[in-house]
């Protein structure tokens, strides 16, 4: 009975589009939730154990089938060049932004980024990444922002959670440090030479010229 259940539950993952959440799982099959995750989870440890090139794994509040990341390479060289276009360094930026404090409006995104948002905000949105998620209370009542269950999937996240802290992405003390160093050695060499040259054009001002000097011979 429980092959039986699995070969269900492996057949209706396989033919969504979208992850399947426990919930729906459990009622196309009539098991309870937490039997569905048992059974899955099983199934998932028997494609690692055997080494398959694809993984089950939850995502985005539901379960999937993904190639395994160690066959990255190869699902490179299928997948057309330009296929899919990429995001562009400013479109990566301001997903993260969102990801990191939303709800946030299109305006409170371009004072963190310091330049206008308005045609990568546009992209995410056609991408799917981000939408309307609130309104701003306040007078206009911008529209807020957030990431979509499409960013989880894509990022292969259950939940916003998930997210690697910011923190980690800090440098610690001792490399503020250094840079700071590093930045008052160059500002110091900088203002080294600005004054070398100043004293040079100094001293090339009052030198006498070979004509000057030759001309106060001929006055003497």
């Amino acid at each position: 009975m429980s092959a039986d259940n699995k070969r269900a539950l492996e057949a209706i993952i396989m033919v969504a589009d979208t992850p399947v959440p426990t919930e729906m799982l459990s009622q196309l099959t009539s098991l309870a939730a937490d039997r569905v995750d048992a059974l899955l989870a099983e199934l998932a440890g028997e494609y690692t154990a055997e080494q398959r090139g694809f993984q089950l794994v939850r995502v985005a509040g539901g379960w999937r089938y993904q190639s395994h990341p160690d066959q990255a390479p190869y699902i490179e060289q299928f997948v057309l060049e330009g296929q899919s276009a990429k995001l562009s360094a400013a479109a990566l930026e301001t997903l993260a932004i969102v990801a990191y404090k939303q709800p946030i409006s299109r305006a409170q995104i371009a004072s963190i980024r310091g330049v206008g948002v308005d045609s990568v905000v546009r992209t995410l949105e056609q991408r799917g990444y981000i939408g309307e998620v609130a309104r701003d209370p306040g007078p206009g009542q911008a529209v807020m922002f957030g990431t979509t269950p499409e960013f989880l999937m894509k990022m292969g996240l259950d939940s916003l959670s998930q997210l690697p802290s910011i923190a980690d992405f800090v440098p610690g003390a001792d490399v503020v440090e250094a840079l700071e160093i590093g930045l008052r050695v160059d500002s110091a060499e900088a203002e080294l030479r600005v004054a070398e040259e100043a004293m040079a054009e100094g001293m090339q001002s009052v030198r006498p010229s070979l004509g000057d000097l030759l001309d106060g011979d001929g006055q003497g």
